[in-house]
């Protein structure tokens, strides 16, 4: 029994492997040449550096040291036990940090927060036009989770990183994981084996085109409600619209103290309505605010928007609209971009029933069509008394019915 004391008293995997080594009276150096490892892979895990040695190793290390039956056995488990203890605990890092506040999106951060946190949904896609805003709104929704007890969020930019490898560093705790711009799909297989191994595993996408994922909830985000041609002479009143909120917002940044006066609120609903609401535009557009007043800002857009390029200096954004929605476009059916054309060619917002009428073909297809547009950003949805309504952006229908997008398309 005197010779088991030091096997009992052997507080790793290390050290149990040293103990074993000596027993046995084999040198580091011998060892190493009858486990084919180097010298230098025993030294490290005898002293801790290799904390969570490969299970090819510890078998290589078991036929060395000749272990058979409980000794063998009780060898590996504790080098699983060692990897199980060393497995790492800290925090993941927060989510990256937004370069301003989120305007107008208050009850899209809400509703997104509680659908992962509280009504428990696992897999949601948030999808929509480039420039729309889509990561601004999930940065708040993981920041939030972030503080709270008890979350961990784990944020991929899918066009740097990679998701592999999460599942053991996840484990079971309530966690976020953020996937920002999944444009060329993901991995199907890859989030079955998270959502199985990881069970407080929640996972928010964002991506110009949602991809059909299994037991996922799409939410299409559209751009910041506009100004009707009525709020045009109350500033108080045209303040309190999305948009506007946001564009002021970006204005006071280069113009601090400014304030909107009756005079120039008609030409700020304008500048709002022709680009449709669309964050990253707004940023755009706002940037050249220091040369440009909003009158003269709203005789730019109506002879090109799509031609209006990022000032020369202080602009942070990466907004193009005449890019987005060519790409928007280019990623249509035929089916689809003829409805669409159908649909800017209307003036004013129609329902579901309309475009049915309008196509000339079966329901089903034309409300799936109705749906995809929707999904892609080129139709938004209008407050309506009478069931849901939809209207074709503005810009769309410009694109639509100039040689402009023709343009941007020979372009690249």
């Amino acid at each position: 029994m005197h010779g088991v004391t030091p096997l009992q008293s052997a507080t790793g995997f290390g050290e149990l492997l040293r103990v074993r080594r000596e027993r046995v009276g084999l040198t580091q150096q011998v060892l190493a040449d009858h486990a084919t490892l180097s010298v230098r892979a025993i030294r490290d895990m005898e002293s801790g550096r290799v904390q969570r040695p490969r299970q090819e190793t510890v078998r290589l290390l078991a036929d060395a040291l000749r272990l058979e039956g409980h000794h063998r056995s009780s060898f590996e488990a504790a080098a699983r036990r060692q990897a199980l203890l060393e497995e790492p605990r800290d925090e993941p890092t927060a989510p990256p940090v937004a370069r301003g506040a989120i305007v107008g999106r208050e009850l899209e951060v809400e509703v997104l927060t509680d659908a992962l946190a509280v009504h428990g949904d696992r897999l949601v896609t948030v999808a929509g036009l480039g420039g729309v805003g889509k990561t601004r709104l999930v940065l708040e929704v993981a920041r939030r989770l972030h503080l709270a007890p008890g979350w961990s969020v784990r944020w991929i930019d899918c066009g740097r990183q990679s998701v592999a490898g999460l599942a053991r560093t996840i484990g079971e705790r309530p966690t976020l994981l953020v996937l920002d711009g999944a444009d060329a799909g993901v991995d199907t297989a890859l989030l079955d084996e998270l959502f199985h191994r990881c069970p407080g595993l929640r996972v928010l996408i964002t991506a110009r085109v949602p991809q059909p994922l299994p037991g996922g909830q799409v939410i299409p985000l559209a751009p910041l409600p506009t100004p009707g041609p009525e709020l045009d002479h109350d500033p108080v009143a045209l303040a309190e619209v999305g948009a506007v909120r946001l564009l002021l917002s970006h204005l006071r940044r280069l113009r601090p103290g400014l304030r909107l006066e009756p005079d120039e609120a008609p030409a700020v609903a304008s500048i709002c309505r022709q680009l449709d609401g669309l964050p990253g535009a707004l940023e755009l557009v706002a940037g050249w605010s220091t040369v440009l007043s909003p009158r003269q800002l709203v005789a730019r857009l109506t002879d090109g928007p799509f031609h209006l390029a990022p000032p020369p200096a202080g602009f942070g954004g990466r907004a193009d609209v005449g890019a987005a929605l060519g790409a928007a476009l280019d990623r249509l059916t035929l089916g689809q971009r003829d409805l669409l054309e159908r649909l800017a060619a209307t003036p004013g917002d129609w329902s579901g029933e309309d475009a049915v009428a309008l196509s000339g073909r079966p329901p089903q297809e034309c409300l799936a069509a109705v749906h995809e547009l929707l999904a892609s950003g080129l139709i938004r949805s209008v407050p309506a008394r009478d069931g849901v309504r939809f209207t074709v952006l503005n810009l769309c229908r410009r694109l639509c019915g100039s040689g402009v997008y023709a343009e941007l398309a020979a372009a690249g």
